[in-house]
């Protein structure tokens, strides 16, 4: 009942927030009730990830990665299935990797999508030292998994539910790129987001639809600011200002920024163009400067991740769902 009592004390809250001095002429805005999204649970789940080891396809934390996010999501009640495919990298290797797609109120013609990576990258190349050992990936990785398992345990435990149906993809091999420093590079194929580039060309039901997506990266840092990506706003501008406008009217200002950034290469722009389906990026990524320092470095571990960032991301993601 705590849940359901917050959900809906903040309708009302929002509501004379947002309504003011009514006139005749003015429409009263509905906002639907919504559980509670917990960051001290969000954030264990980041901590559980880590604590399993770098999640480099073909290592033992992987694997065991892999086994536990489907366990909690079968124990939420969500229908779980895996991609499974291989594929090259860009340094010849033949990888076995696996898309996880949680699925809620199956039998829903009207869909939403909702995405993070569950892979880590096998490199620290932004740092000076350790550079060939593989990064935590608390952050990039880590922490959109954690929003991602956060708001399936929401709606998967909690009496009130969304009136969609909703899919969660965590795709795999996002973060196996080249090197920073690489002198000659194959620009035969983009080399990241192998899991997303796979699932967009071969997706896990024909003809599989979604009427937006929403995907989640980097949003766990102390002091993220996510501004409005490129590739999103060129081809889902509409759902970057609902998902914008839902932060600040939930008080994430400081977090979710009316400022355009440039676009980025990440697993949205697939699902965009190759799916169809039009999906945005909620990414800590500055117009001026770019990735925070931790980007590709061994600072990228729990010491990183802030409970608030988890919150303001979560919190604005599982309210926007509610809404439709």
């Amino acid at each position: 009942m705590k849940n359901s009592a917050f959900g809906l004390l903040l309708l009302i809250v929002l509501f004379w927030a947002c309504s003011g001095e009514k006139t005749s002429e003015s429409p009263e805005i509905e906002i639907k009730p919504f559980p509670e999204f917990k960051a001290d649970s969000a954030y264990a789940f980041v901590q559980q990830q880590v604590a399993f080891g770098p999640r480099v396809p073909g290592t033992q934390g992987h694997q065991d990665t892999k086994d536990w996010i489907i366990s909690q999501l079968e124990k939420w009640n969500w229908e779980v299935q895996t991609q499974d495919f291989q594929t090259k990298t860009y340094d010849g290797l033949n990888w076995d990797l696996s898309n996880i797609i949680a699925s809620y109120n199956p039998q829903a013609s009207k869909r939403i999508l909702l995405a993070a990576h569950w892979d880590t990258r096998r490199i620290a190349d932004k740092d000076t030292e350790r550079i060939d050992e593989p990064i935590d990936g608390a952050n990039d990785g880590g922490s959109g998994v954690g929003v991602m398992m956060e708001i399936a345990r929401v709606i998967g435990s909690q009496n009130i539910k969304p009136d969609v149906g909703i899919d969660i993809i965590l795709f795999d091999g996002e973060d196996d790129g080249e090197p920073e420093n690489a002198r000659v590079r194959d620009n035969s194929r983009i080399w990241w987001c192998l899991g997303s580039q796979h699932w967009s060309k071969n997706k896990h039901i024909p003809n599989y639809t979604a009427y937006y997506g929403i995907l989640v990266d980097l949003v766990g840092a102390k002091g993220a600011r996510f501004y409005r990506e490129g590739y999103s706003r060129n081809f889902a501008s509409g759902i970057v200002k609902k998902v914008w406008d839902n932060a600040n009217q939930l008080g994430h200002s400081d977090y979710f920024i009316y400022k355009d950034s440039p676009e980025i290469i990440d697993d949205h722009f697939f699902v965009n163009r190759d799916a169809g389906i039009p999906m945005i990026d909620i990414i800590e990524f500055s117009p001026d400067l770019g990735f925070g320092r931790y980007h590709h470095t061994h600072m990228d571990n729990m010491e990183l991740i802030d409970r608030r960032s988890l919150q303001a991301v979560g919190e604005t993601v599982l309210f926007t769902v509610y809404q439709e």
